[in-house]
């Protein structure tokens, strides 16, 4: 495979690269996917998904993407165990290195997903999926009538804390700062919402809760006091990091280090194309991940017939 020449590389393997894989098999394209060191993406990570379509019931996240891997496959895609850590796109055709080899394409799909920012504790690590989450339009109505905290201040924070106020019996938002860093609308939104209470200069210093969040311990950095914290669930809300450390000075990326799109999935390097949370700070959903990468693969695909 390291001397031939594929029609597409796909970079990533979670809802974008493997929905982009079952279009480019089914085109009957000659094409190999990377799927990095986290296959299935960072949807693995929810013990149970109800937006999905499909899925009246709900499913795992790890389930979905066992399944969304098998149907490619079925239709023919070949996917490896291999992360790309290098690419030079300043010729054709496309190269991508992995830590061993160096392979070959006409075009590229690069769906290598974000990460959630975590607070870095043993605890929340532990209870990620038992009551911590990193998104609350994914994990929210699962806390219908019960008491969140979300940590952040800045507009991810202040729209997620609106978003839960309609759902959870009462919203706690913890920042660190002594002010909110959201825009004003979004700020009068919080302070207007009787059953979101804001509490200032505080951090979380440990999630309380065995199997699952019964509650956070926080401290005030004024006043260094630590106080214990009831609550059903915490969402975390201090931004994303994209995985496209690897693009830098390859295609256009905006200062927080998503890919910049034109025209759906276009970069900034004819043939180039990007889908998922790589490109889209915005959304961040499996389901418009998965979109995203159906436009790549067929964008991807209009553009060979002319390479």
């Amino acid at each position: 495979m390291e001397n031939k020449t594929f029609d597409i590389i796909i970079i990533g393997g979670g809802p974008a690269g493997l929905t982009a894989a079952i279009y480019a098999a089914r085109s009957d394209l000659d094409f190999i996917v990377f799927e990095g060191s986290k296959p299935g993406g960072q949807i693995t990570m929810a013990p149970k998904v109800e937006d999905f379509p499909g899925f009246p019931g709900g499913i795992s996240g790890a389930e979905l993407m066992v399944k969304t891997k098998k149907q490619a496959e079925i239709l023919g895609a070949k996917i490896v165990c291999e992360e790309a850590i290098k690419v030079d796109l300043s010729g054709r055709p496309f190269k991508v290195f992995t830590k061993e080899k160096e392979y070959k394409s006409k075009s590229l799909i690069v769906a290598t997903g974000s990460a959630a920012n975590w607070l870095g504790l043993e605890s929340e690590q532990r209870l990620i999926g038992q009551g911590v989450s990193a998104c609350s339009i994914c994990d929210g109505p699962f806390f219908k009538g019960k008491k969140v905290a979300i940590v952040g201040g800045g507009d991810t924070a202040t729209k997620e804390a609106t978003y839960l106020s309609k759902i959870a019996s009462e919203v706690v938002l913890i920042h660190r700062g002594s002010g909110l860093d959201a825009f004003a609308q979004n700020q009068d939104r919080v302070f207007e919402t009787k059953n979101i209470k804001v509490i200032f200069d505080s951090v979380v210093e440990e999630i309380l809760g065995e199997s699952k969040v019964e509650g956070v311990k926080i401290r005030n950095l004024k006043s260094q006091k630590e106080e214990d914290l009831r609550i059903d669930g915490l969402f975390i809300a201090i931004g994303h990091n994209p995985a496209t450390g690897f693009l830098k000075g390859q295609v256009e990326l905006d200062n927080k280090g998503f890919i910049v799109v034109r025209d759906q999935t276009k970069t900034s390097v004819p043939g180039v194309f990007a889908a998922g949370d790589a490109m889209d700070s915005r959304y961040q959903q499996a389901i418009t991940a998965a979109a995203a990468g159906c436009k790549a693969a067929l964008d991807a695909e209009s553009w060979l017939e002319e390479y």
